[in-house]
């Protein structure tokens, strides 16, 4: 398999988090946070005094650290920063747009569903099926 990223193996990996204080909260009572040894944590609360440099800081972050395998995001925070999250391409760490309480799912605005959407379209028509 020629040409695919090699998806690195290790004992163990982190979630990173990018959400409202109530989703970080649920996540940190089931367990996902972590704070490394220069006292970083694993995510990052967006409130109304968040700038969107503040967003953008923490999902460059958070992309190129080598311990998080996926990045939960919650999609109304995706949406102000758009631009980074669609032109993310690598397969590790996974980007996942989560709803929230106050901001319910939308599926037309997930780059992930419509990647895979297009995948399978494109799928369909090369082998001669609709």
């Amino acid at each position: 398999m020629a040409g695919r990223a090699q998806i690195p193996t290790k004992s163990s990996a982190l979630i990173a988090m990018i959400a409202d204080e109530d989703t970080i909260t649920g996540f940190l009572l089931a367990g996902v946070g972590n704070v490394d040894l220069r006292r970083k944590t694993n995510y990052l609360i967006v409130d109304s005094k968040t700038t969107v440099k503040q967003i953008e800081d923490a999902f460059k972050e958070f992309t190129t650290k080598e311990d998080i395998a996926i990045i939960l995001i919650s999609q109304y925070v995706a949406n102000m920063i758009r631009f980074l999250v669609d032109s993310y391409n690598k397969p590790v760490p996974a980007i996942l747009e989560i709803p929230s309480k106050d901001h319910p799912y939308d599926p037309a605005h997930d780059s992930v569903l419509s990647r895979v959407k297009y995948l399978f379209s494109a799928e369909s028509v090369a082998s001669g099926r609709r």
